[in-house]
């Protein structure tokens, strides 16, 4: 890591000039940044995210109720309905039948829903989750697949937080070196006129 590699200018060296303590310094502190806060970030994010996605989990299991579906027969048109960012990816592979269930006051519901069931025959029965009102609502979030989208979460807060401080270290080296040049100009432009004469400085 060049971040690392900028720590070698803490050696004493007659060159070494101030913009390479500089370089060190900004070297240290991005390497501890890394080390320590891009952890801390993606920890806390984690964790955040993880108590966040676990009352989701609660609450979609206490207004969601499964129940069993009994297929009446193949649905002419496509199960009506939001798609959700969990259903959305599946759509493809479920088909619509019309099917019959009963809601959790008791009644019994007919509608268009989709079923996983590659085949459907009138009398199949398969799982279904319903609403407080018995509308057919999508599964609750499994506890293990909120654990993985919050660990997901704090991976990339990390690696943000990671990104961030090398950008900011690396803009800061580029306007180090970009002054250095200018004040390489400047000595240039000051000593180079007599630059090989003779007796210079005389």
């Amino acid at each position: 890591m060049r971040a690392a590699l900028g720590l070698r200018r803490w050696r004493r060296n007659p060159l070494r000039r101030t913009t390479d303590l500089v370089e060190a310094w900004i070297a240290l502190v991005a390497v501890v940044l890394l080390c320590v806060a891009a952890p801390l970030v993606g920890l806390r994010t984690g964790t955040s995210a993880d108590e966040s996605l676990r009352r989701a989990v609660r609450a979609q299991q206490e207004q969601r109720t499964p129940t069993t579906a009994r297929v009446v027969r193949a649905a002419d048109a496509p199960a009506s309905g939001s798609r959700t960012a969990e259903t959305g990816g599946e759509e493809r592979l479920r088909r619509s039948v019309v099917a019959r269930w009963t809601a959790p006051d008791g009644s019994s519901r007919t509608g268009t829903v989709t079923t996983a069931r590659r085949h459907s025959a009138p009398g199949d029965t398969f799982a279904l989750w319903t609403d407080r009102t018995g509308r057919p609502v999508a599964p609750p979030l499994r506890p293990d697949a909120a654990r993985a989208h919050a660990i997901t979460a704090g991976l990339t807060a990390a690696l943000l937080t990671g990104l961030l401080v090398e950008t900011v270290r690396r803009l800061a080296v580029r306007r180090l070196v970009l002054l250095r040049y200018a004040r390489l100009d400047r000595a240039w432009a000051a000593t180079g006129p007599d630059w090989g004469r003779t007796g210079t400085g005389s």
